[in-house]
């Protein structure tokens, strides 16, 4: 990783210093561009079965997430009411009430790391501020952009796969979300440490298989560092970049450097305070960002209900018999709809899980519970929204569903437009000046995201390099200096690179959760006898 962070610095600095006919941006972006193609190949890998070319990264989502369905007995739908009231600090006094947690001193190569006392370190954030961080950090550009990427390539069909992920990935969600909480570090001063890192590396060892634990530890905070960077980062500013840039028609060879740059001081304000701060600055721009894009959402949804019928009949028939010619038939439609999915709600990578890590709860099903309502937020309704409103644009025609070039659709006119462009107009079309509006949510919408996956990233960059101030102001500030990158490449560069840095995040989670998943319904039958007590009295 710290090669791969050299030679980008190099390879950034080289461009800028030699005199070019080219802009800065287009020189990053070339600069940049093979190792994002590289990348994309290696953990987009493919095997044939019954002829189609399947990424193995989607097999093993899709497998995990529909084992951990039906082993739950599908908690993702019977304890969905729970889940709410949870949230909604119902049972907060009961978790910490007599909580008495044995003093656990967790040893990370040999050394002291931190020590869970007593319930007064008991975490960090409450259940709705672990919520609301997780949330910003998954609903984000993706449910905008690439939804629209995942519409124009698949057509229609797309969105019945994206609602299947997100339904079967709020059961991956709870159970990396609870062993989160249940294999954290916190320190003698409250700070917690959590997320994949910790539960592969301490839950692995207990099933004596430490070695095997450290290993996918460690790869996963190599990867989760550089999925930070990415789909966490240079992604959202790439399309907030794009969005600003389109609206205003600024022009100039910098122009996404600059408004990347914005981007970077902005953030660094917040993230320099630590998840404490990030978790009440998203509280309050995470219901803002929703009311914003939900409310355009549904306002044009409820003006064309008429058209409804229509739409998910297109949704529903194209799933199986796609228009679009893409790839693979349904099966490329399929795939579309599960990688766009995966890359949004985050559902079987374990990031979210680094958050809710931070809750304080003496239960960490209780948390895995909160954890199963974002896929459902983030997927199922956020996602599902934005596709009706660009399949209700596209109607007459306005883009071909399957011609994309360089992650940009052909429109009628005869003009190419990908991403966030696509949802702008289809937002526009229906409600003059909404582009506007739709401006302000996608760069909250970035803004948040960016803010959580600092935190993500920084977690793991802790797990490897240790928890000193230096380190933590070193990777802080080359996350920020992504920010810039992410501003300044193209939309098919950012796509390549951080939907690869997503999906890699797989493997390793993956692997941990289908050994330790048996410690989550001990949890789970802890938390459950917990609240039934209290509601029988």
């Amino acid at each position: 990783m710290l090669y791969f962070l050299n030679f980008q610095l190099f390879s950034i600095t080289s461009v800028v210093a030699f005199s070019s006919a080219q802009g800065l941006d287009e020189r990053i972006n070339n600069a940049f561009m093979p190792f994002a193609v590289w990348w994309e190949n290696l953990i987009l890998s493919e095997i044939s079965i019954l002829g189609y070319g399947i990424p193995v990264v989607l097999i093993v989502l899709i497998i995990g997430a529909l084992f951990f369905t039906l082993y739950f007995g599908f908690v993702n739908v019977r304890h969905f009411p729970t889940a709410i009231q949870v949230v909604r600090g119902k049972y907060d006094e009961l978790e910490n009430a007599g909580v008495k947690l044995k003093t656990i001193v967790h040893e990370v190569d040999g050394d002291l790391k931190g020590t869970i006392k007593d319930e007064g370190h008991l975490g960090e954030v409450n259940h709705f501020q672990a919520l609301a961080t997780a949330v910003s950090g998954t609903v984000g550009l993706g449910n905008i952009a690439l939804v629209a990427v995942a519409i124009s390539i698949g057509g229609p069909g797309a969105t019945f796969w994206m609602v299947l992920a997100g339904l079967l990935g709020m059961s991956t969600k709870f159970v990396e979300c609870t062993l989160g909480v249940k294999y954290r570090d916190i320190d003698k001063d409250g700070t917690v440490f959590g997320g994949p890192m910790y539960y592969l590396s301490r839950g692995l060892k207990e099933k004596r298989l430490g070695y095997l634990g450290k290993f996918l530890a460690v790869v996963f905070a190599v990867l989760c560092i550089g999925a930070s960077f990415g789909g966490g980062n240079a992604f959202q500013s790439n399309q907030a970049a794009a969005q600003i840039i389109g609206l205003f028609e600024f022009s100039g060879s910098a122009t996404g450097s600059i408004i990347g740059l914005v981007f970077a001081i902005l953030a660094g304000i917040v993230i320099i305070g630590g998840i404490k701060r990030i978790a009440k600055v998203t509280e309050k721009v995470v219901p803002v960002m929703a009311i914003l894009y939900v409310g355009a959402a549904l306002f044009i949804i409820f003006s064309k209900i008429e058209l409804m019928g229509e739409v998910f009949g297109q949704i529903f028939s194209e799933a199986f018999t796609p228009k679009a010619t893409i790839t693979g038939g349904f099966v490329g439609v399929m795939i579309q709809g599960f990688r766009r999915a995966a890359f949004s709600n985050e559902a079987g990578a374990g990031s979210a899980a680094i958050a809710h890590s931070a809750v304080s709860t003496g239960y960490p099903a209780s948390e895995g519970l909160v954890g199963l309502l974002e896929p459902f937020i983030d997927t199922v309704l956020i996602c599902t929204m934005t596709a009706v409103v660009i399949i209700l644009f596209n109607m007459d025609g306005a883009f071909i569903y399957g011609d994309v070039l360089d992650g940009q659709a052909l429109f009628k006119d005869g003009s190419r437009l990908g991403g966030v462009n696509i949802t702008s107009l289809a937002f526009e079309n229906s409600i003059k000046g909404s582009s506007y509006v739709l401006m302000i949510a996608v760069c909250l919408f970035a803004f948040s995201t960016i803010l959580s996956w600092s935190y993500y990233g920084l977690q793991a960059w802790k797990y490897l390099f240790g928890r000193e101030k230096l380190t933590d102001l070193t990777y802080k500030v080359l996350f920020l200096m992504f920010t810039v990158l992410g501003a300044a490449i193209t939309l098919d560069a950012v796509i390549k690179f951080s939907d690869a840095m997503i999906l890699a995040l797989v493997f390793p989670n993956m692997i941990g959760l289908l050994i330790l998943f048996p410690n989550v319904k001990n949890e789970f039958k802890k938390y459950i006898v917990l609240i039934s007590k209290n509601k029988s009295d």
